[in-house]
């Protein structure tokens, strides 16, 4: 094989997982229009068509389908051995892609990983901020990290994080106000703050277990939004109840700026976790990342 050929199909695979050009293009850092000269080329060399194009998105053909199938994992072990290449260097080096939600970045990942780019100057990061379950594999991430209870079962996971504990929270003049509600039951007579969920654009319903049984509570109030910190500073300003994880929480309420209710029926459940596909081999970045997340009680 020629070494122009092995381009196409690199570029052609990046196409085919990418569903367009535009943003093929932007991770192999070449033009669309190149990149289109080159994926014809293959076609025409292959004499069948790989991709079929419409105005809004690229879709594979069943022979597209077929020869990326073959591609992605032949790459995957040209990427493996690379990267046990760079074990042999003196100092770690490579790229590493992580998806994460915005509170894990700000609170975890950033503090851990930052000093990582300082210390080691040839580790380079790539960190997608979603707040939605992201599928690594399709995404080409190297790694995720959400929750432990929402990760697949098939997937790797480590925690980074201690377990959390939904927190149902006032501020001091709300309480003045309104009273405090004694059993989650009471929470329908107050003014509580919704959260609409990214992912289904359903609304939060309040969640709660005591002995075991758990209990869901849909609340009401005059705010709904998809934004937990708008959320927090509504709370502070008295506008309504809130439930939110305890790390988001826990200097306002050491503070006494936030106050909470119904701590029996908050348990605990498992916190932030770094997951990834069985099958990947470490690389000396990926190694970083990973001893630099690991949570250590």
């Amino acid at each position: 094989m020629k070494r122009d050929e092995l381009g196409d199909l690199m570029a052609f695979l990046a196409v085919s997982e990418e569903r367009s050009f535009t943003k093929a293009a932007a991770r192999l850092g070449t033009s669309q229009s190149s990149l289109s000269h080159i994926v014809k080329r293959l076609e025409e060399r292959l004499d069948i068509r790989l991709l079929t194009r419409t105005t809004r998105n690229v879709v594979p053909t069943p022979a597209g389908e077929l020869l990326a199938a073959t591609l992605r994992p032949a790459f995957d072990r040209i990427n493996d051995r690379l990267a046990a290449l760079n074990e042999m260097r003196d100092k770690p080096a490579g790229h590493v892609r992580l998806t994460t939600s915005r509170p894990a970045a700000l609170s975890i990942v950033w503090p851990k990983l930052g000093p990582i780019l300082q210390e080691h100057p040839d580790v380079t990061f790539e960190i997608s901020v979603d707040n939605r379950m992201t599928d690594i594999v399709e995404g080409r991430f190297d790694a995720g990290i959400r929750l432990g209870e929402s990760i697949e079962k098939d997937m790797i996971a480590v925690r980074i994080s201690p377990d959390m504990r939904m927190l149902t929270l006032g501020s001091p003049a709300y309480f003045a106000r309104h009273g405090r509600p004694e059993r989650p039951q009471d929470l329908t007579e107050h003014n509580c703050i919704n959260l609409r969920l990214p992912t289904l654009g359903g609304l939060y319903a309040w969640e709660y277990e005591r002995d075991g049984k758990p209990l869901n509570v849909r609340v009401s109030g005059q705010l709904t939004t998809d934004d937990p910190d708008l959320i927090v500073e509504a709370c502070l300003d008295g506008a309504g109840l809130c439930c939110l994880p305890d790390f988001r929480l826990r200097k306002l309420v050491s503070e006494g700026r936030l106050e909470t209710v119904l701590d029996d029926w908050s348990p605990p459940f498992p916190g932030f976790h770094l997951y990834y596909p069985s099958r990947r081999q470490a690389s000396p970045a990926f190694s970083l990342v990973l001893n630099a997340l690991r949570y250590r009680d």
